[in-house]
């Protein structure tokens, strides 16, 4: 991105509602943070809606999804939060995307990471796990969300993951989110790259089964290595599993032969940092 023009940002939400005062605080963030020039930010009314878990009904999501991306005045999609939905929309929203979706910057996490893939699949934008708008809700989540609109709008290389951006292809995803790709035709082609895993709010038992249907598939197999992000929030296990994330991490890691590459600088919290899929492209 270049740091000489004003961007435009879309903003949209492909799985939970937003909250209406997180546009408000980003209004004043980016104010604060380039009084001469802030990116112009619009949220996709649809960001608004509620329908029981989502933001809307499924075709309204994915007409918004569209929308912003076959917009050739949007420099940037960017996920306005998680909360489950956007594996729902993969199959409705792929197929409609022209060449202004493909000359885009795709940037979110969580959930996010299920359209993430899916995009980086099929070759289209250019795809990074980063943090959100949402994340203006947590304590301290302003650093996050600087950090992401500094890489959205001038590729700083401050706000990548340190393992990012060095000539190795990399990839981000929350393990659960990743493990639910397997076996479905949107798990992208990660042969050759460091794929980097992070969890929230799931107990050891659960990430072990995960881990392991990662590491089971042939097609992830095939990754240069693992570096485990933080697993944060892991409610008490009942009995205790007996190890921690890392532990299993490195079992699953040994068991099936991918090198494990130790942690990485990524998760559901505000220090989050930002990881391009591929190599890095600014």
């Amino acid at each position: 991105m270049s740091q000489h023009r004003r961007i435009k940002i879309g903003v949209v939400a492909p799985g939970r509602t937003v909250d209406a005062v997180i546009q408000q605080k980003l209004t004043a963030l980016t104010a604060t943070l380039y009084p001469d020039c802030p990116p112009e930010i619009c949220f996709h009314p649809q960001c608004f809606l509620s329908h029981g878990h989502f933001a809307g009904p499924d075709d309204v999501r994915a007409q918004a999804f569209v929308d912003v991306a076959n917009d050739d005045s949007f420099d940037a999609l960017w996920f306005g939060r998680g909360g489950y939905g956007s594996f729902r929309l993969v199959e409705a929203v792929l197929p409609r995307l022209g060449e202004a979706a493909r000359d885009k910057v795709y940037l979110g996490y969580s959930d996010a990471g299920a359209m993430l893939g899916a995009l980086y699949g099929s070759g289209i934008g250019r795809v990074a796990h980063g943090p959100m708008p949402a994340d203006l809700s947590r304590a301290g989540g302003e650093a996050a969300v600087s950090r992401a609109l500094a890489f959205l709008r001038e590729g700083d290389r401050a706000a990548l993951e340190p393992q990012a951006g060095r000539g190795r292809p990399t990839a981000a995803f929350n393990i659960t989110i990743l493990a639910h790709l397997v076996g479905t035709p949107h798990l992208p082609d990660l042969s050759g790259h460091v794929l980097m895993l992070e969890e929230v709010s799931e107990p050891i038992y659960r990430i072990d089964r995960a881990l392991g249907q990662i590491a089971s598939s042939p097609a992830l197999r095939k990754v240069a290595g693992i570096m485990l992000g933080r697993c944060g929030d892991i409610p008490e296990n009942d009995p205790d599993f007996g190890c921690g994330e890392e532990a299993v991490a490195r079992y699953w890691c040994g068991r099936s032969g991918i090198p494990y590459l130790g942690r990485a600088d990524i998760g559901h919290d505000v220090d989050n940092k930002v990881v391009p899929f591929g190599t890095w492209w600014s």
